[in-house]
Order: C-alpha cells, then structure tokens, then sequence
C-alpha cells in the first residue's frame, strides 16, 4: 500500500512539473496549450505531440542518469580490482563473463548493504554492474558467480533500454489518452462545443493520470518479472550449466535481500518477498523451478 501511495504522489508531481513547463513552453511560442482545434473540437495531432514528446522525455533521462543516480542512492564506490583479493576476484569474473556475453567491460561496483546485486546504464557497452558487501561475504564463489552472469544478461541482452521505451510508450498513452478524455468530458460538463471547464478537465485529467499510470505500472512491471526467467537463463548459459544459479537464489532465500531504488529495482538479484502485480521479479521459487527445467531440457 506504501508503495501504491508512493507511486501515485510521485506521478502527480511529475505531471504538474511537466504541465507548467509545456503552458510556459506554450505562452513562450504562442501556442495553444488546451489542443483545442479553431473549431472547438480536439487537436489530436497537437496532443499526441505533446504526449510523445513529454512521454518518452522522462524515461531516457531517467536512463541516461541512471549510472550517476544508482551510485548516489546506494552509496556505490567503482572498484578496480586493486583494493584487495575479493574485489580483484569480482573484477575478473566479471570480465570474462563480459567478454563471454560479447558486450565491454561495464564498471564494477560495490556498496554497503544487506544481499542484492544490480545492473545499470544506458548502453550496453558502457554499463555499471554493482553487487552488495554482504552479498560477497554470503555467497560461495560459483554462487556469485552466477548473479555476476544474470547482471551481465541483463546488460547484454538489453534490457534497460527496452524497459526504457515500454515506459515511454506507455507514459505517451497515458498523457494522451488523460488529455483527450478530459477534454471531451470537460466540454460536454460546459455544454458548449467552443468552452470548456477548467476545473473539470483537471479533475479528470489528473484522476486518468493516476488510474491509467497504475494499469502501465502493472505492465511494466509483468514485462520486468519476465525477463528476470530471461537474466537467470541467460546466466545458465554464460556459466555452462543452470546449477550454479539455482544455488545462488537458494542462498538468496535462506539469508534475505535488501530493497532497491524503485528506479534499480527491475535489474536487481531479487526483489519482493510477496509476488504481486505491481512486483518487479517472479517468486525466486518459480525462477528456480524455470531454471530446473533447462536443466531436463537441455536448452541452455
């Protein structure tokens, strides 16, 4: 329920940023910021515009931040490998599980804090992967291993940024979708096809904002559980075998794991105890039971 509250608070101060910029953005061109056409009717093209432009704008900034942002928030410090023998350990691997993957050598970092690991970044070739100092000490090699390998499939097969443009896609719907119900409902309220009423258009445009950012919410977050099987499937392969991987969400199960940032939460090791529809990872049970398959399969 926190979260819900949290999410919707987030969202509402989000559009009434983007609001005042685009009716300042607006009054500086002269233009129209109602997307009332010259006849009373709607202009859905200047709404789309709109919706795309400022849609798609948060979720790449947001991505182009992310690396700066993910070390800010976790206190991550970049490690070399020369700070001592497990960081040099940790360095390694995760070269060669790069090289493996086929993408660079992403930065390495660690953080203080109870078992997780995350992968971040806006390029595939220019990406952090960052694990936590309990995670270290908690886990046997070949178990930390395997979460390096999941980060790695996470970064290779580009997950942030395909996570990115489903969240700009649906932030545009969302914008265009609020914008033109709002004024269809605000101009019936007025009864009057060249008015409309202000205080009813905002009442429902932000009360869209906030039902319709959930629904996108939910399928965000069904798209980032599915490409968790992705991540653990992928680390099978880097690693050779599915093994390794189930041990180390085993581990994860027995000893805990700490939240994330929400804005790291999908590239995470683990994440909610409960599974639910706004949850960024399936059960580490059924991760388990997926990866157990490709042990019968064979189709590592």
């Amino acid at each position: 329920m926190k979260r819900i509250l949290l999410f919707v608070l987030v969202n509402i101060a989000v559009m009434l940023l983007l609001a005042v910029a685009y009716h300042l953005f607006c009054c500086f061109c002269g233009i129209d910021p109602s997307g009332a056409s010259d006849d009373g009717g709607i202009n859905l093209c200047s709404i789309a515009i709109f919706s795309i432009v400022f849609g798609m704008l948060g979720s790449f900034v947001s991505l182009l931040l992310s690396k700066p942002i993910a070390k800010m928030s976790t206190g991550a410090v970049v490690i070399d490998g020369s700070e001592g023998e497990a960081q040099r350990w940790i360095v390694d691997t995760v070269a060669n599980l790069s090289e493996s993957a086929g993408i660079a050598m992403p930065e390495v970092a660690i953080y203080e804090g109870a078992p997780n690991a995350f992968a971040t970044g806006a390029f595939r070739n220019s990406a952090l992967v960052a694990v936590s100092t309990e995670l270290v000490t908690g886990m046997k090699h070949e178990e930390l291993r395997a979460v390096l390998g999941h980060e790695i499939s996470h970064i290779a097969n580009g997950d942030m940024v395909t996570m990115t443009l489903l969240q700009g896609v649906l932030n545009a719907v969302v914008l265009f979708l609020s914008r033109v119900i709002a004024q269809v409902v605000a101009t019936e309220q007025k009864g009057n096809p060249r008015r409309s009423s202000p205080l009813v258009y905002f009442a429902v445009y932000y009360t869209l904002q906030i039902v319709l950012g959930l629904l996108a919410s939910m399928i965000v977050m069904w798209y980032s559980r599915r490409r968790e099987y992705a991540a653990d499937a992928g680390a099978a392969k880097l690693i050779g075998s599915p093994q390794p991987m189930i041990l180390a969400l085993k581990r994860l199960q027995g000893i805990g794991n700490s939240q994330l940032p929400s804005s790291m939460k999908a590239f995470g090791i683990s994440g909610d105890r409960d599974v639910s529809l706004f949850s960024s990872h399936p059960s580490i049970k059924s991760r388990i039971e997926a990866l157990e398959k490709l042990i019968y399969t064979s189709t590592y």
